[in-house]
């Protein structure tokens, strides 16, 4: 099993804590990028993602919003907030999301570890989306481009 990243702000550190646990606990690696601001974590563990040390990471705060905002700014992420396990399978299958973020004042932590295993045991399908993802890739390299353009 690949080491997944994990990471939170000051709010969502007991949820990241009990799902990383849960992670240990099924068997997964797990690196833990600790907590703080939630712009600085989900950078870093976005970064490491974007680099290719992480197939996966979660990330939490009290929503998984901020998470996932800032997560999907770094070139090459597709970070997903889910908080039902539908959401969840479908932000990889459909959506190739390396990353899911959740909120620790959305979820209780029984409910996040299943939201979790579903993700988890979900693989991107190709298929129809392909294209999809595969336009969502083209606009990420457009905005990469004009950003270097402009340097």
């Amino acid at each position: 099993m690949g080491l997944i990243a994990v990471g939170a702000d000051v709010a969502g550190a007991p949820l990241e804590e009990h799902l990383a646990a849960y992670l240990h606990q099924r068997g997964y690696r797990v690196r833990d990028y600790g907590n703080g601001d939630y712009p600085d974590v989900a950078a870093e563990v976005a970064e490491a993602v974007a680099r290719g040390e992480h197939d996966r990471a979660l990330l939490v705060c009290g929503t998984g919003l901020g998470m996932a905002i800032t997560a999907n700014k770094v070139p090459g992420v597709r970070a997903a907030t889910a908080h039902d396990p539908y959401s969840a399978e479908r932000a990889r299958k459909s959506n190739d999301a390396q990353i899911l973020t959740m909120g620790v004042r959305v979820i209780a932590p029984q409910a996040a570890e299943k939201v979790l295993d579903h993700w988890l045991a979900s693989e991107f399908e190709g298929g129809p989306s392909t294209g999809n993802v595969d336009k969502v890739k083209q606009v990420d390299a457009r905005y990469r481009s004009q950003r270097s353009a402009s340097s």
